[in-house]
């Protein structure tokens, strides 16, 4: 804690004020009866290809709403609800499922994988989502979340790195300091799960032949009594093969080649899944990982890439400019997914990740970080639960207190830069949750679920998710800002077309030359050799 004080207390309120952030929010278009949408994307939305705030993720039938990035929360979650406003200009009586868990689902290849065009970018990009369907199946690639990127101010480095007396180059320095936070967040990222997990709860049909182990709460409707997030659970997003990638985070390097393996080496069995059947592709490549955002992490490092770019590669040439946080649950008592306290609390859980001391992960920790997760997506609101810490066993609410008790001062000079008291807030709301599982969202989850006429999972969903749209469809929406998202769909679509028309190689020389780029050849990354 010493530590922690000392570089909180060098960061003036501008910096604090200047902490960035953005959004990207991903959520299943569904019929009105609660059945996911097999409509194509919307022609008034633009291309997904192209399209700066709208996109599809996986699906064709599975949308992501991207923001810019904000120095203000409330600038953040206003331009998050114009894009959903402008949605629901286009999917006549659709809903946006409101929760990460999906909706009603028909057979596993009857869900549409995202389609993006004739040029050889968008290929890519469906190719790849086959290679997903292939390896893991539809169904769990129709789960969705939220992920909130956050950096920095640039002025911030130069301070903490005199603070540290540290010697290395300033670039360095700032990928070190985002490796230090991501080591800190999955540490203790479980304490997010047990906080805003909010899907302890899952329709029959997306656990329809296999096994699951889950207990069945009402007619269709499966769970786990102390669940938090089933999303973040051997259920949820998770992979068999990847569990064998023991990624390390104790430097770019160290990722890097972790990461480079499993992205160059041919695996059996994807190898057996085959390349191409005829002219048709069924996946990119058969190494373990087609492509890096197939690796399922809580959080990434993330280099601001430029077209054509391989991620990894960029992170060796420019290191990692923000983080990107892939654990949180779609909060479906928010209109648009998530909501203000829940930004605070992730931006004192982040700076406490980044001031804080962060030891190097071992493979030991890496596995037991695991487990963690993994308790508390299924049990976290089990009050006899035990967290691996340290090497010892640790009740979750005695290592929350105590985290919660860490936060304060970062929650102080938050306030303090900010002149409100919002970051407090957001810090009693979240101890008050440690003491009673029953105000978790989970929990809260469970308890509306049971309002409901048949008390089943998709009757609350889709309950949820038509008062989001009544609210949505009510608000102001100025004609000059439905005349801008017009402009952008009309931009987004001639984009797509100068991409389409630019080709000037086969699609195979293409994926052959992207897949074949040497990923560790970044001038940063030699830098560190």
């Amino acid at each position: 804690m010493d530590r922690l004080q000392q570089r909180l207390r060098m960061l003036p309120s501008e910096v604090l004020k200047g902490i960035r952030r953005g959004l990207e929010k991903e959520s299943l278009r569904v019929r009105p009866d609660g059945m996911l949408a097999a409509t194509p994307h919307p022609a008034g939305l633009g291309s997904a290809l192209t399209h700066p705030h709208i996109t599809t993720d996986f699906s064709e039938s599975q949308l992501e709403l991207i923001t810019g990035i904000h120095t203000d929360v409330d600038a953040c979650l206003a331009e998050l609800t114009e894009v959903h406003q402008n949605v629901y200009q286009h999917i006549g009586d659709e809903l946006l499922w409101c929760t990460s868990m999906p909706c009603g689902l028909p057979a596993d290849d009857a869900i549409p994988i995202g389609e993006y065009g004739n040029s050889n970018l968008g290929r890519a990009k469906t190719i790849y989502r086959q290679g997903l369907s292939h390896r893991y199946g539809r169904r769990m690639q129709t789960i969705s979340g939220v992920h909130y990127n956050f950096s920095i101010p640039e002025a911030a480095w130069p301070i903490l790195q005199r603070v540290d007396a540290d010697k290395c180059s300033a670039s360095i320095y700032q990928t070190q300091g985002y490796f230090h936070l991501i080591r800190n967040f999955r540490r203790y990222s479980w304490l997010l799960l047990y906080l805003f997990g909010a899907s302890p709860t899952v329709c029959r049909t997306f656990v329809a032949g296999r096994n699951h182990g889950l207990q069945e709460r009402s007619t269709g409707t499966m769970f786990l009594p102390g669940a938090t997030s089933l999303r973040m659970g051997p259920l949820g997003y998770q992979s068999d093969a990847q569990a064998s990638l023991a990624v390390s985070f104790n430097s770019l390097k160290s990722y890097a080649n972790s990461l480079n393996g499993a992205l160059t080496r041919s695996y059996p069995p994807y190898e057996a899944i085959g390349l191409r059947d005829g002219d048709d592709y069924r996946q990119l490549g058969t190494s373990l990982l087609q492509i890096e955002n197939e690796f399922y992490g809580t959080i990434r490092p993330k280099p601001r890439f430029r077209s054509g770019e391989r991620p990894l590669w960029a992170l060796g040439e420019r290191g990692v400019e923000y983080v990107e946080v892939r654990c949180m649950d779609n909060d479906p008592f928010s209109p648009i997914g998530i909501a203000a306290p829940t930004m605070r609390f992730l931006d004192i859980f982040l700076l406490h990740c980044l001031l804080d001391d962060s030891p190097p992960d071992t493979p030991e920790e890496i596995a037991a970080m695991s487990r963690n997760q993994h308790r508390v997506a299924e049990r976290g609101r089990d009050p006899e639960l035990l967290l691996e810490c340290r090497g010892r066993e640790l009740a979750l609410p005695d290592w929350g207190r105590d985290l919660l008790r860490e936060f304060e001062p970062i929650a102080a000079a938050l306030d303090d830069a900010h002149g409100k008291g919002d970051y407090r807030e957001a810090l009693s709301t979240a101890g008050g949750a440690l003491s009673n599982p029953d105000s978790t969202r989970s929990a809260r989850v469970l308890e509306e679920m049971e309002r409901t006429s048949d008390k089943s999972y998709v009757a609350f969903a889709r309950a949820q998710s038509a008062q989001h749209r009544r609210t949505l469809i009510q608000l102001p929406f100025k004609a000059e800002t439905q005349a801008l998202y017009a402009r952008m769909a009309e931009e987004s679509v001639a984009a797509q077309a100068r991409t389409e028309a630019a080709d000037s190689v086969p699609f195979e020389t293409y994926r052959q030359e992207y897949l074949s780029r040497d990923l560790l050849s970044g001038a940063l990354l030699r830098s560190m050799n």
